[in-house]
């Protein structure tokens, strides 16, 4: 046995911040997904990006809402 110190805080990885709603439908019209409004390639690639792509990306997600039909997100 070894006396091992119990991992720390700091050891603990951060959670990575994420739009996703766990409703994964890419849009073919806009290529966004309905649930996050985020492009394929920007949910393939979340988990590798930095903080601060992230949080560009998450800051516009917002204004892409626009670009999806709003029957295709059942508000007509």
């Amino acid at each position: 046995m070894t006396d091992a110190a119990p991992p720390s805080l700091a050891d603990v990885p951060k959670a990575i911040a994420t739009p996703c709603i766990q409703v994964c439908i890419i849009d073919g019209q806009s290529s966004l997904c309905l649930g996050c409004y985020r492009t394929l390639k920007e949910v393939a690639t979340w988990g590798r990006m930095s903080e601060q792509e992230r949080a560009e990306i998450m800051a516009g997600l917002r204004d892409r809402r626009a670009r999806i039909a709003p029957e295709k997100l059942g508000l007509a």
